[in-house]
């Protein structure tokens, strides 16, 4: 049995370890990887240098869901696992031109215990962070259940509209809007409850109140139990590098891209890949396959699926974010002071009004402060952050160089920064000299990179992988255009899929 396997990000190279295991077992089966680049990996990558681990993209995953954790340690990586240093853990948001913790307990804009609960509305009006009127909200809603139940709509429907049933405009606008576009570079007002916040969605059902669900779900302590987010000591490049050695080489096929798929026919049962190679000269190829695991980004499997599915344009995401990310690496902490905690985030504009936010334009959307969030990552007394660009700014700055783009970013990073520093110890001499600039500084462009999963998301999905089973056996979509864009949950898809291409390649 063959097997193509077309992209090489972390859901191709998981597919294709899972039929590797297979193969070693005993399994008659050979699978082919195309990958386009020179690179295997996708959106993880790891830099090393001068001591520092800088990640290029994702920079763990949420501890949480186990998939990724079991990989690596089926790759013998368990000692290199580590975590979130959560005893520090703060997230900082821009407001009214300066630098304001978001309140401590929240599980993403729900407060997770009945502890968090109690801090945050026993603040009554003087909280920092949030209004009397939003206090108000989080303290009548779980007397709301039954109203919250009664309300929920027969039909999909957005973030911002699911948030405000709940919790009202500035909880929308202070926590959820800049939280989900930190994580999905995407607008609450288009976004998918369903599809995003699924086990909000699954609470909401059976209880009405989230608050009340959440609290259920806690220890009697309210301490959680699990680190936050887990990662590799040496980097997520390190999954690949294993990754990539558990695989027979001569499936792994570099610089190679599939321009067209034929399908089965009745004469011909097996599938059929158009690929170029670009060595110079570039060789035009085709193969035969019993069965293909496309685990390509969004845009490529448009352009894959649309001549054999002319439903897919209309069922696939129409939508996908870009990102920028600007990571800056400092010797010493003292001269680049931040405040304590994982990072910042700043809310979109036109998600709340302006007396809420900063008036003058912010292209930044977030930043990490990764020598606090995670131990290992700068030698000692040095510093690191990671400042992440989206949507709209992230096209504009994409066509920037390399040496613009990193000034965009110390600008705006400098001006928020700047901004907390003075709130929390105001200026009464001269001026501090100009921070010193980074010994290491890593850029990446990841055009189109996120998916919008706009509301309605999974009844396309569900009709499009309904309508590959009928019209196009043995192939199955991988990757994020459909399902999730956390690492474990790519993995565990990506490894269910490998084995039931093999257990029934006809779907």
């Amino acid at each position: 049995m063959r097997i193509a396997i077309i992209g090489g990000g972390i859901a191709g190279l998981t597919a294709a370890y899972e039929l590797a295991r297979l193969a070693r077992g005993g399994t008659n089966l050979e699978a082919v990887l195309f990958e386009s680049s020179s690179r295997l990996g996708g959106l993880i990558d790891t830099i090393r240098e001068g001591g520092f681990t800088v990640e290029c993209g994702p920079d763990g995953w949420v501890s949480a869901k186990p998939w990724a954790r079991e990989l690596a340690i089926e790759l013998g990586l368990e000692s290199e696992l580590i975590h979130s240093n959560d005893a520090t853990r703060k997230t900082w948001l821009y407001l009214n031109q300066r630098l304001v913790p978001m309140p401590d307990g929240l599980n993403m804009f729900v407060p997770a215990t009945p502890v968090a609960l109690a801090a945050l509305t026993e603040s009554g009006e003087a909280s920092p962070f949030f209004t009397p009127a939003a206090i108000a909200a989080y303290r009548g809603e779980s007397g709301r259940a039954a109203e919250l139940l009664a309300s929920i709509p027969a039909h999909d429907e957005s973030i911002a509209d699911f948030t405000l049933r709940h919790f009202g405009p500035e909880v929308l606008a202070r926590v959820a809007a800049p939280l989900l576009a930190g994580v999905f570079g995407g607008d609450v007002q288009t976004l998918s409850a369903r599809a995003v916040l699924p086990a909000f969605v699954a609470m909401e059902r059976t209880h009405g109140s989230l608050i009340t669900a959440l609290a259920e779900r806690t220890t009697d302590s309210g301490e959680r139990t699990t680190p936050i987010f887990t990662t590799l000591r040496s980097g997520l490049g390190t999954l690949i590098d294993r990754l990539i050695a558990a695989i027979p080489q001569p499936w792994l096929r570099r610089n190679t891209t599939v321009t067209a798929l034929t399908p089965p026919t009745a004469g011909d049962p097996r599938w059929t890949l158009s690929t170029v190679g670009h060595a110079t000269p570039k060789r035009h190829a085709s193969e035969t396959f019993d069965a293909i695991l496309l685990a390509t980004p969004l845009d490529a499997a448009r352009a894959l699926l649309t001549p054999l599915l002319p439903e897919a344009p209309r069922l696939l995401p129409t939508e996908s974010s870009s990102a920028v990310l600007v990571a800056f690496c400092f010797p010493d902490a003292t001269r680049v002071p931040l405040p304590a905690g994982f990072g910042l985030l700043v809310p979109p504009n036109g998600s709340a009004s302006k007396e809420q936010l900063d008036p003058a334009e912010t292209l930044l959307l977030a930043c990490t402060f990764t020598d606090q969030k995670f131990p290992h990552r700068v030698p000692p007394g040095a510093r690191q952050v990671r400042a992440f660009f989206g949507g709209a700014a992230a096209d504009r700055l994409a066509r920037c160089n390399n040496d613009e783009i990193a000034a965009i970013a110390r600008l705006e990073l400098g001006r928020i920064l700047n901004a907390h520093t003075y709130a929390q110890a105001p200026l009464t001499g001269p001026a501090p000299a100009p921070r010193p600039p980074p010994i290491l500084t890593v850029i990446r462009r990841w055009p189109n990179s996120l998916p919008q999963y706009a509301v309605g998301h999974l009844d396309r999905a569900a009709e499009l992988e309904a309508l590959i089973a009928a019209h196009l056996p043995g192939l199955t979509l991988l990757g994020n255009p459909l399902h999730g864009v956390g690492l474990p949950d790519l993995i565990r898809d990506a490894r269910k899929a490998a084995r039931r291409t093999y257990d029934d390649p006809l779907g």
